[in-house]
């Protein structure tokens, strides 16, 4: 009976672990049954993903990249502005599982890859997140993202680095312990804010833009850790022959490649997301060139 006391503690920690449902970044959903039932018969991120290739015409991309050239706005800055206000369009798309339970993220949250030497075979992959705020211009992203650009290729140590460091210290027996105990914390939603935040895989879309290195663009998997839900690769404008009013012509098309969680939402709120994505691409200046990227009049009723 002396040991009784001592399994009931677990017992009771356990229990309120298990019914915890509130987390920082974001909110739980109570769903229709067939989707709740979905999360327990895929559970694992990789068994409900589904793929998508759009391309968009890159006429008015190209000259409107190089009108703004000057201003130091490239191909990754207009990836990454579409997919805020696709986001923003597609609320739903703004979701994650973890437990397998469906939440509503707080925020909309960017992340997107670099190499930290430009073409060189031998630098690290580097990464960005930021968070996307209503009422922000163009701009200002640019800014920002530039900001979060010199910070990674400045050849300091980032707090990413440090933790990295940190665990390849570790014995294996050790670092696969920690890597568990990193997964059960997200299950039960015990990861504090700070660490959330500053994880490039707890965000809404991570951005990967190949055609900056000569490359097209390819699937990309989705990682079990983190609660990113979404992969956009983005290749290289090249000339491709397509159908214009029934003729075939060649013209400069920008190949782009979605990794999506069936889970989050059904495949018709994910093609609106990616219409809007390549809405944006094909028509830059009249999304970015003034006011704020999001909201905007002539769409956020329809996103409701």
């Amino acid at each position: 009976m002396s040991f009784l006391p001592w399994l009931l503690v677990p017992l009771a920690l356990w229990l309120v672990a298990e019914f915890k449902t509130s987390r920082p970044d974001g909110t739980y959903q109570r769903i229709h049954p067939f989707r709740r039932i979905l999360l327990y018969l895929l559970p694992r991120r990789n068994e409900a993903v589904v793929y998508f290739d759009a391309y968009a015409d890159g006429e008015q991309l190209s000259a409107w990249l190089a009108r703004r050239k000057e201003a130091g706005v490239n191909m990754t800055h207009l990836t990454v502005a579409a997919a805020n206000i696709a986001l923003a369009a597609t609320p739903k798309m703004n979701r994650f599982v973890v437990g397998r339970r469906l939440y509503q993220r707080n925020a909309r949250w960017l992340s997107f890859s670099m190499k930290r030497a430009r073409m060189d075979r031998e630098a690290q992959i580097s990464t960005v997140k930021l968070e996307m705020p209503d009422g922000e211009p163009f701009m200002d992203l640019v800014g920002r993202m530039n900001g979060g650009i010199v910070q990674e290729r400045s050849g300091k140590k980032t707090r990413t680095d440090k933790e990295v460091d940190i665990f390849n210290l570790l014995p294996r027996p050790i670092l696969r312990a920690g890597a568990w105990a990193l997964k059960a914390a997200d299950y039960y939603n015990l990861l504090p804010r700070w660490y959330v935040d500053g994880d490039p895989l707890f965000t809404s879309i991570f951005i990967a833009n190949l055609g900056s290195l000569g490359m097209g663009a390819g699937y990309h998997h989705l990682f079990e850790y983190g609660n990113c839900p979404l992969f956009i690769m983005i290749g290289k404008l090249e000339d491709r022959v397509v159908a214009r009013d029934g003729l075939p012509v060649v013209r400069p098309m920008l190949h782009l490649r979605f990794t999506y969680e069936e889970r989050i939402e059904d495949g018709l709120n994910a093609r609106f997301g990616i219409d809007k994505f390549v809405e944006v691409l094909e028509d830059p200046a009249k999304w970015l060139d003034s006011g704020p990227m999001w909201p905007r009049a002539e769409v956020t009723a329809a996103a409701k």
